[in-house]
């Protein structure tokens, strides 16, 4: 049997790469750093390590435990609001934590193919002739986030072309669903969900007047999983649906599926520092080897909001019970 690892699997694409793989009928091994409320599902059915991807000797010993043929490596501090108070930190488990895990690869003499998370937030700013952004498009960062993840990226390019490593990069642009938490469509289901609950009367948005290519969770790990099956390692293939949607028009879809009437307002906490006013990808490269986004938008929402829905009722009977404790 085939064996993954998957870093960073407690995450959003972690957690669901994790599914996908058991599916398959892959051995999945996966790295976890903090809360593992996403995989408790799969206690039992994958095995999982304690790893902090800034930690060297931690992420080489797993690796030469496991050697696995595939890895999906999530690992990573991936917002950008974040990146701004912290820098350093970001720089460090982004790119630093990578070349530890690449390094762990070599000295443990395998060749798995490696699919690697990096990100659109490495393109930056767009003008408007460069949309649909391909991948040979400029990198003109607006965040530390997107610096990190240039990082990453050059740094994986480099060890496919020293090293011939089967590597494969990605940048997925926004690929959200249930499990995803701290991006804006997430943001506003729980928000909305929290104000059906009665647990707050005001959503906080951030710009609404950005322009976002918006992709299904499930079409995202179909995507990886045949770049493992297709991908050219030392290529980097965008991850996105090729279609833009201003966040207002995500928030109305969303306000359209609540149960009580929204009301929201614009929240300093939620502006970015700078903002790229438009970001579509270009998913020509990943189509031509048999990719096609399936899921569309408002069956992306509906089930986000249903996921927070249960989310939120979850938390309050655990409360309940708490209470009758004391």
């Amino acid at each position: 049997m085939k064996k993954c690892v998957v870093t960073g699997c407690e995450g959003f694409l972690g957690s669901h790469m994790a599914d996908f793989l058991l599916e398959k009928d892959l051995e999945v091994f996966g790295t976890v750093y903090d809360d593992i409320g996403n995989v408790e599902h799969l206690k039992g059915k994958i095995k999982l390590f304690w790893c902090d991807i800034r930690n060297r000797e931690r992420v080489e010993s797993i690796i030469i435990k496991v050697k696995p043929d595939y890895i999906f490596h999530f690992a990573a501090q991936s917002l950008v609001i974040p990146s701004w108070q912290d820098p350093e930190r970001t720089f460090i488990t982004n790119i630093l934590g990578t070349f530890y895990l690449l390094e762990a690869v070599r000295k443990a003499d395998i060749d798995p193919i490696i699919v690697i998370a990096c990100s659109s937030a490495e393109y930056g700013l767009n003008l408007p002739h460069e949309i649909p952004v391909t991948e040979s498009k400029e990198f003109r960062p607006s965040s530390p986030y997107g610096v990190s993840k240039i990082g990453t990226d050059t740094l994986c390019y480099l060890y496919w072309q020293a090293y011939a490593m089967k590597i494969i990069r990605t940048r997925p642009f926004n690929i959200t669903g249930p499990r995803k938490r701290f991006d804006a469509c997430s943001d506003f289901a729980q928000g909305i969900a929290a104000i059906e609950s009665g647990l707050q009367e005001t959503l906080e948005v951030g710009n609404l007047d950005t322009i976002r290519d918006v992709t299904d969770f499930r079409d995202g790990v179909k995507a990886l999983w045949l770049l493992v099956e297709k991908g050219k390692p030392g290529e980097v293939y965008n991850i996105c649906s090729g279609r833009g949607y201003k966040m207002r028009d995500i928030l109305d879809k969303l306000i359209a599926l609540s149960r009580k009437p929204v009301k929201f307002r614009q929240a300093p906490a939620k502006m970015r520092l700078l903002d790229d006013p438009l970001l579509i990808g270009d998913n020509s490269k990943l189509c031509s080897l048999g990719w096609a986004p399936e899921i569309p938008l408002e069956k992306t929402l509906a089930d986000l909001l249903d996921y927070w829905r249960t989310e939120i009722q979850r938390e309050h009977a655990r409360k309940e019970k708490l209470s009758l404790l004391w």
